[in-house]
């Protein structure tokens, strides 16, 4: 509910529960600002677009109607609030749970050897007897959304997919990359005739402005001209993504595509592109040891 890489990492949750059987209709309630990523995982049977508002009267909750579980799988106090307040037989929740929120769910503890946050999501699944061994995300984009993107890229003089995609922002700024390094990288890759766009919202928009300050020629610009749900298509498109670790690079790994991480703070163990900790680096990489990887990731 807060952040967009934590509405993408817990989406395998929604697909144990559904490919399994163990769920026929599953619910989802997000923050309105990234609902649409959640609309676009074909588990989900109803999405509900969270304003804050809500948080306050949360009558609305019961008239939902009734479940056989609820899952607090953000483990905070708001995300806990509206599991309390759930017509719910069982409440269950990931077992990180903070400002009192296992006041109103039981925390499931993850196996041992569920070391990503991923699978550490799924084990709430597999506390409802769930079996699977590989997370799915269920992520599609719909044509409307691959159509717009396309023509906003070619508008921008990007014809078809096949482009580099990186994302210069974070929320946090101890996560972000140095805009010089990204101009560095940038700037590699299109000597080596791969396009190359950035990404993010609309906030991005200083960090990639003080990239562009650093480009002899400038990469290409879409930073803050997606919406959630074009965000999606865009990386469906790309040959590769590169950034730390923010949303877009949970998406990608989601949608299958290369990642290369850049994990400046978090452990990547934990939190790198689900299934491709082999294109992270830790620290603060030179750039060229981050084409490198990008080539390998690109190479397959």
């Amino acid at each position: 509910m807060s952040a967009l890489g934590d509405v993408c990492c817990t989406l395998p949750v929604a697909c144990a529960l559904k490919d399994e059987g163990i769920a026929t209709e599953i619910v989802w309630i997000a923050d309105k600002r990234f609902a649409a990523l959640a609309k676009q995982c074909d588990a989900i049977d109803e999405v509900i677009s969270l304003e804050k508002s809500q948080l306050k009267k949360r009558a609305w909750v019961k008239e939902l109607g009734e479940f056989d579980v609820a899952l607090d799988m953000q483990g905070l106090l708001k995300s806990g609030l509206l599991v309390g307040a759930a017509r719910a037989k069982r409440r269950l929740g990931f077992h990180w749970q903070r400002e009192g929120a296992r006041l109103f769910s039981s925390p499931v503890m993850p196996d041992p050897s569920s070391l990503h946050v991923v699978d550490q999501y799924v084990d709430v699944a597999r506390a409802l007897g769930c079996q699977t061994h590989r997370a799915r995300f269920g992520l599609a984009p719909a044509p409307e959304e691959q159509a717009s993107v396309a023509a906003k890229l070619a508008e921008r003089g990007v014809n078809g997919p096949g482009y580099a995609l990186i994302n210069a922002g974070a929320g946090w700024a101890s996560k972000r990359w140095s805009p010089s390094k990204n101009a560095h990288l940038a700037a590699a890759l299109m000597e080596r005739g791969r396009p190359v766009v950035f990404l993010g919202a609309p906030g991005d928009r200083p960090i990639f402005e003080e990239v562009q300050s650093h480009c002899s020629t400038p990469p290409v610009d879409i930073v803050g001209h997606t919406s959630v749900a074009e965000l999606t298509a865009l990386i469906h498109g790309c040959a590769v993504h590169i950034g730390g670790d923010t949303g877009s690079t949970h998406i990608a790994a989601a949608l299958g595509r290369p990642c290369v991480g850049i994990y400046k703070v978090n452990d990547p163990r934990r939190t790198c592109p689900y299934g491709q900790f082999i294109h992270t680096l830790e620290g603060d990489p030179d750039p060229n040891d981050v084409l490198r990887v990008a080539e390998r990731a690109l190479a397959g």
